[in-house]
């Protein structure tokens, strides 16, 4: 138990959001920023790719039955019957074309949760946090972010956790669930130099955060207080996203990174950049479905 095994030579550059679809017994995630979009059927083993058309960097279920692309330059219904996306929601700053959609998560009322990023400098603290209506109007909800990455959101939706990531904080934020506003904000962990950056972020059926750590090797579970519960050592340098799948929920997978590696350097990390499975005895939740 919680021994990550190497399940799937998906050679990401940069593997993000994984998504668990229970009614497919199957997992989909992203390449960040261009590369295929990926799916492995668990039963069966399967691993297949859909190349992109945009920049796509998160995947959001939804309750059609089809999905949400968050791309760097805008939100798109993505149908993986055709491979087709359709654009519904623009950039996040039209006269900002440096500002992109990043990271995201569906909050329990079905609304869309959507990081910003500078991707001219990251470390610029002009990120922020949105909420997608189920009207498709976008609202600021949360601001000053130096790259707003992995978010989750309580198992009773009140309390939302967002990475910021190159201040290498996890921010959390009192949330409303009927308003779909926050206030209250304040650090709840921060990441030692020595241990990466908090990167993809998930919270189990128990409320304890799940982090990632870019170039960090490995992962951390936090209790609901901000004091670590435990932490797994993988065998890549960047950590980077999780969902919880299986049957009964208590499979974590994890996303990886080969980002900025030199080819000498690929060689002598050779799976960096796929899917890890991790059984650690603990249930998480199925992620919700936007429901606009």
């Amino acid at each position: 138990m919680n021994e990550p095994e190497h399940l799937v030579s998906s050679q990401n550059q940069l593997g993000e959001t994984p998504i668990w679809a229970p009614e497919e017994n199957a997992l989909y995630w992203v390449d960040w920023g261009g590369g295929p979009t990926c799916r492995f059927e668990l039963a069966t083993g399967k691993f297949k790719t859909f190349p992109v058309s945009v920049p796509v960097t998160a995947l959001a279920r939804r309750t059609s039955g089809r999905w949400i692309a968050i791309a760097q330059n805008g939100l798109y219904a993505w149908d993986p019957t055709t491979n087709e996306t359709t654009l519904f929601v623009g950039p996040p700053e039209p006269d900002k074309p440096e500002m992109c959609y990043n990271d995201a998560a569906v909050d329990r009322q079905g609304r869309l949760l959507v990081g910003t990023v500078n991707t001219r400098d990251p470390f610029t603290p002009d990120g922020s946090l949105y909420r997608l209506d189920l009207d498709g109007s976008l609202h600021e909800i949360d601001t000053g972010y130096a790259t707003a990455n992995g978010i989750g959101v309580s198992p009773d939706g009140r309390t939302v956790y967002v990475a910021d990531q190159r201040h290498r904080q996890i921010i959390v934020l009192d949330y409303d669930p009927v308003k779909g506003t926050t206030s209250n904000r304040r650090v709840f962990a921060s990441v030692p130099d020595d241990e990466g950056m908090p990167d993809g972020l998930i919270v189990d059926a128990e409320g304890f955060v799940w982090s990632g750590h870019w170039a960090g090797w490995k992962l951390t579970r936090y209790d609901p207080a901000g004091k670590i519960e435990r932490q797994i050592r993988f065998p890549v340098q960047h950590v980077i996203s999780f969902a919880f799948g299986g049957k009964d929920l208590d499979e974590l997978f994890v996303t990886t990174a080969w980002w900025g590696f030199s080819d000498e350097e690929r060689k002598q990390h050779p799976w960096a950049g796929d899917l890890f499975r991790v059984k650690t005895g603990v249930k998480g939740l199925i992620e919700p479905a936007f429901a606009g």
